[in-house]
């Protein structure tokens, strides 16, 4: 075997035992579960805003995002159900550049896997113990969700990952939603399929043991636009593609049809301002069809303190170091703007 063994991680049990959880950070947890699924099987009738940095690159710039996201939650808590993005898994297309925090946990030193467990343990848990707000990440290695299980409300599964089987089984496993994003040839069929994988049972080999999963009724759609042979980006939020979706869920023995419109990537063309545009189109299709409104389960929206982005050596406090993102006076006026319609 042509690889070195650095050395061994702490199994999940290890680590959540150095970082465990209060009573009332569990009880908020279980109390935000409950209402975030009560929107996906359409017992809520707010949107959820999966929200947040491209990628969670520093505890301290992230953290001071979710203080000012928790002020404004309180004030549209009746029309929206804020979950920071808090990403800590970066895909790259080529295996290059900087692969996250759970790699990195000092974006400007050498790789650290144990240090970046840790760091991203301890930054998902300060969202919730200081800020009461359980938060997203992306499964991107299926056998590490168990660091965070008791962490998360939101899980997505990416455009590169969504037809891989572990993804699919593991998210079968889960009881918090799934977003299950388009692939990046833009073929729906895909998505559908690893939804149709994600809500049924399925026995099958995780972190050394044979499990059975129960299926997860609360995995759905996330439409994130295409690329097509020659590179170019197609988006696929627009009011045909929603009916397009809706159709396939009616086609389908899926049960409660949900999509999240991710405004960013492919739909925008990562031309970042885009975003607000895109969602107040999307919020249009929604006032103007009743079965697009009903299916349409809320939006990612990739935002931090600064407008745009930097090299990863970069000294601006919390402007991305990935893809450009909404800098926060522009994703203030938008989240209001969003709540001002529902």
């Amino acid at each position: 075997m042509n690889m070195q063994f650095i050395g061994k991680l702490p199994i999940p049990q290890e680590i959540k035992a150095q970082y465990p959880l209060s009573e009332d950070a569990v009880d908020i947890k279980l109390s935000r579960d409950k209402e975030i699924r009560k929107i996906f099987t359409g017992e809520d009738d707010r949107m959820v805003l999966v929200i947040g940095p491209c990628s969670a690159d520093r505890e301290d710039a992230v953290l001071a995002y979710i203080e000012k996201l928790r002020t404004v939650q309180d004030q549209v808590a009746d029309k929206l159900l804020i979950i920071p993005r808090i990403y800590t898994n970066k895909p790259r297309t080529t295996g290059d550049g900087y692969k996250g925090m759970l790699h990195y946990p000092d974006p400007n030193e050498k790789p650290n896997l144990i240090k970046g467990v840790i760091a991203i343990r301890k930054m998902h848990m300060k969202a919730l113990t200081e800020y009461g707000m359980t938060s997203a990440d992306e499964m991107l290695y299926p056998e590490n969700h168990r660091y965070l299980n008791d962490l998360l409300a939101y899980v997505a599964v990416g455009a590169r990952s969504v037809e891989d089987q572990q993804h699919r089984l593991t998210a079968s496993g889960l009881a918090i939603p799934v977003g299950m994003k388009n692939p990046t040839s833009g073929d729906l069929s895909v998505m559908m399929n690893a939804i149709h994988a994600a809500q049924h049972s399925h026995t099958f080999c995780y972190r050394n043991w044979e499990v059975k999963s129960a299926g997860n009724p609360y995995t759905h759609a996330i439409l994130r636009g295409y690329v097509d042979q020659n590179g170019k980006s197609y988006p696929n939020y627009h009011y045909e593609d929603l009916v397009r979706l809706w159709d396939m869920y009616k086609g389908s023995n899926l049960v409660n049809p949900g999509v999240i419109v991710d405004t960013n990537h492919s739909n925008s063309g990562k031309q970042y301002l885009e975003q607000i545009r895109i969602t107040k189109e999307v919020l249009h299709s929604c006032r103007y069809n009743p079965d697009i409104r009903k299916m349409v389960k809320g939006f990612m929206i990739e935002s931090y303190l600064v407008d745009g982005a930097q090299k990863v050596d970069g000294d601006v406090f919390g402007q991305s170091i990935t893809d450009p993102c909404l800098g926060w006076e522009k994703t203030e006026r938008l989240i209001f703007d969003i709540a001002d319609v529902l």
